[in-house]
């Protein structure tokens, strides 16, 4: 679209903010330049449960994009792990941030694939005090082409700057938003590492985190500082304590541990 043909849209989002009403403006802008199926917006703070900001999700699929997401299959979510260290204001398409075996690893074949995506990119904005806003848009047909990425990144000046007006209070909203029947920030915080507790050694913890997140023996070893041939002997003994044979076995416990907790 051209860029005369947007100024309506981009005047209709500067309008929205302190409303409601923005989140669907920035969609429109949007899905006018690059048109894309589904919207999300999420919130992160460290390690916190997401907050659902805005989503465009019709009622059959947002079990599987929020819902479930939000019951412990985020700690695994490339853009959530991108999100809770420093990462520089931008648009990223998944596979940017992922680890080297995401596609190859237990969170995608037992969680992503479930949505039936082709493509995920997002706008990664950072706010006050940690706070961390991501606006995820999805295509469920065909990854977006280079020409999409530079049209969409053409209009992040006025996302970011509509995203930094409306929601400077996002790290207050976690304090009004406490998780219900889920793991509190600093539980979560200790899951990888209380994962498997007293049957598992730290090191063993480690390549659980690691395995799960999608890092292959190679890129474990190079930063764990041992041997992809000692990641291997680890992840054998991890299963053997365990008494599971797969990593869909133990993405499964993972999961089951932090909903018990």
């Amino acid at each position: 679209m051209r860029e005369a043909a947007l100024m309506p849209l981009i005047g209709a989002a500067i309008a929205a903010i302190g409303t409601p009403d923005l989140p669907g403006a920035l969609a429109t802008l949007l899905r006018a330049v690059a048109p894309y199926t589904y919207t999300v917006i999420f919130g992160y703070r460290g390690t916190a449960r997401p907050l659902d900001l805005f989503d465009d999700f019709p009622a059959g699929k947002r079990k599987i994009f929020v819902t479930d997401y939000q019951d412990g299959p985020y700690l695994l979510d490339p853009f959530f792990l991108a999100a809770s260290r420093p990462t520089a204001a931008g648009l990223y398409r998944i596979r940017d941030l992922a680890p080297d075996r995401f596609y190859q690893g237990e969170y995608f074949r037992n969680y992503y694939v479930q949505t039936g995506l082709a493509e995920e990119i997002a706008f990664f904005v950072p706010l006050p005090d940690g706070a961390n806003l991501v606006l995820s848009m999805m295509r469920d047909e065909k990854p977006f082409s280079t020409r999409d990425m530079r049209a969409l990144n053409d209009l992040r000046p006025v996302i970011e700057a509509c995203i930094h007006r409306h929601w400077t209070d996002l790290s207050d909203q976690f304090a009004a938003h406490p998780a219900k029947g889920l793991p509190q920030q600093s539980q979560i915080e200790q899951s990888f590492h209380s994962f498997g507790q007293g049957v598992l050694t730290a090191r063993e913890r480690e390549i659980v985190e690691y395995t799960l997140k999608g890092h292959s023996a190679e890129a474990m070893g190079r930063i764990l500082g041992i041997a992809p041939g000692t990641v291997r002997i680890h992840r054998r003994n991890i299963y053997a304590k365990l008494r599971i044979s797969s990593q869909g076995e133990l993405f499964s416990r993972f999961i089951q541990t932090l909903g018990g907790s």
